[in-house]
């Protein structure tokens, strides 16, 4: 084989032992470019948190004037609000057994004879509406222009 065959070109080198570009200035730029990159996320990040009711970017604008001013309370609003603080049932936990009186048999029946007795009058406007509608013709029947 030929000497001059068998050696790779080196990629990072042009020239036997000179680097194609100088390693200190490549090295600083991408920090430099890194750095500014991650400030850009760091501000987008803090300025779009601003429609949060936490954001101290939002309350140092609405301190400085510059945001929406406070609203109170329609009267009829703060009346119908509690004084106290609302207490709120923790997830997971059942609410209170209330007490419930059973229904004695009669009323049971009574019950019962009501809702048959609406099943059955609402069957009937049913059984009526559908004869009605039976009875008479649609409208887009009747006599139309011809085009």
């Amino acid at each position: 084989m030929n000497s001059t065959s068998d050696k790779v070109p080196n990629p990072v080198t042009t020239s036997p032992g000179r680097p194609s570009h100088p390693a200190g200035s490549a090295g600083r730029a991408g920090a430099v470019r890194r750095l500014l990159g991650a400030l850009a996320l760091c501000a987008a990040a803090a300025t779009g948190a601003c429609s949060s009711d936490l954001s101290p970017i939002k309350t140092l604008a609405v301190e400085a004037g510059y945001g929406p001013k406070p609203v109170a309370a329609p009267d009829f609003v703060a009346n119908s609000r509690s004084k106290a603080d609302p207490e709120f049932m923790p997830v997971g936990v059942s609410a209170p057994a209330r007490p419930v009186r059973a229904k004695s048999a009669e009323s049971q029946k009574a019950l019962e004879a009501e809702l048959e007795g609406a099943r059955g009058r609402n069957e009937s406007k049913g059984r009526a509406a559908e004869s009605a509608g039976k009875a008479t013709k649609p409208a887009s029947a009747l006599a139309q222009p011809a085009q």
